[in-house]
């Protein structure tokens, strides 16, 4: 399967983040997240397997009960059922990796 980006609706979920969903499977999702600086991600949790890439910008990531600054270049594990969420600090993407598919993205 090919996905070419710019035929990919970017998604406005409000509150200065969007995204798209990229290629997927049932076993595996690859999505891009927009954060304007300031946006926060929620803390939440979800029974998937999470790989975070960060593709540019700069963000304060909580997982579980860490909390460190992360920048272009960076990569988070999330297992599955932790608790975790952001804030941006410099306006950037990221590119999300689940296993499996999140199905609420669709």
């Amino acid at each position: 399967m090919f996905v070419h980006n710019d035929k990919v609706v970017l998604e406005d979920l409000g509150d200065g983040i969007s995204r798209k969903v990229l290629a997927h499977s049932d076993n595996m999702m690859s999505v891009e997240v927009y954060f304007e600086e300031g946006a926060v991600g929620a803390m939440h949790n979800h029974p998937h397997e999470q790989l975070t890439y960060v593709l540019s910008g700069e963000f304060e990531f909580t997982i579980g009960d860490e909390t460190k600054v992360v920048k272009t270049g960076d990569t988070m594990y999330k297992e599955p059922n932790i608790m975790h969420g952001c804030r941006c600090l410099k306006a950037g993407v990221l590119i999300d990796t689940f296993t499996p598919m999140r199905q609420d993205f669709k």
